[in-house]
């Protein structure tokens, strides 16, 4: 699943193409995504994209009347193409503007979501009850020592929170938990107050690092222009499991943990 720096190198690659564009036509082929495509997003027809944003995981591009919300889901994803560019399989949504480029969204899976937020209205609470971004002043210093008081949940569990802090997914749960020499299995509120500061500063690092070399290359995301990201050739430990640590030799170890993978250093990563 395309995780918080994907889908940051995803608004930073179709921006320049769209902000300030007027669009021309919208194309249902499929609405059968998560929630069903409304047919209320074809009002953007005429309109200008005043801004490309992302919260947590959701593309949100700004129009004077409202907000068209994207998902990338499990599989999805968005390219910036010509007009006349062949439609393939799975490709369910279209946003065609004036100056002859189009926004196509392809999802295998369908796990993604296309929506319209009118006059901005979050009906469904997707944004409202998101935890900080982890970029921002918002998530510092002593904000998870806060959260984490009497909490007996394993701290990668507690990372994956989407109301404790957005985008930091399965995989840079994994490095940086490595990074910060934490075992993920940790209970949460057992953890002092120095080490989650110090695990507060190597998540805004290692989603720092992905963004800045094009988020992490996964089986099925490559960014907005079609080159594949270059992260993946840097992490640490996931997808690593049965492979000498880095730091110290050690096999690395797997686990499965709300049935995802976490993998981590027995001799490197404490409680």
């Amino acid at each position: 699943m395309p995780e918080l720096p994907e889908v940051e190198v995803c608004r930073l690659g179709i921006s320049p193409h769209i902000i300030a564009q007027t669009v021309s036509k919208v194309t249902i082929r499929d609405s059968r995504l998560r929630w069903p495509i409304p047919d209320e997003i074809h009002s953007v027809v005429g309109l200008q994209v005043l801004g490309v944003d992302r919260r947590a995981k959701y593309l949100l591009l700004r129009f004077k009347t409202g907000t068209l919300l994207l998902h990338l889901g499990m599989s999805g994803t968005i390219r910036i193409i010509e007009h006349d560019t062949p439609i393939v399989k799975h490709d369910h949504f279209d946003l065609a503007f004036q100056h002859g480029k189009v926004l196509r969204f392809n999802d295998p899976r369908r796990f993604g979501a296309v929506l319209w937020l009118a006059n901005d209205e979050d009906k469904l609470g997707l944004l409202s009850k998101l935890g900080p971004e982890p970029l921002s002043d918002d998530f510092y210093q002593g904000y998870l020592f806060n959260k984490a008081k009497n909490r007996k949940v394993p701290i990668k569990t507690f990372l994956m929170n989407n109301h404790i802090v957005v985008g930091v997914g399965n995989i840079y749960a994994n490095e940086a938990l490595f990074q910060a020499g934490i075992l993920p299995t940790a209970k949460t509120g057992a953890i002092d107050e120095q080490r989650l500061d110090r695990l507060t500063n190597i998540i805004k690092k290692v989603l720092s690092a992905a963004i800045a070399q094009g988020g992490t290359t996964l089986k099925d995301f490559t960014q907005a222009d079609g080159r594949p990201g270059y992260f993946a050739q840097s992490l640490m430990v996931y997808g690593r499991a049965g492979q000498p640590c880095v730091t110290c030799q050690s096999k690395l170890q797997e686990i499965r943990q709300s049935n995802r993978s976490s993998v981590f250093c027995p001799n490197c990563q404490q409680d």
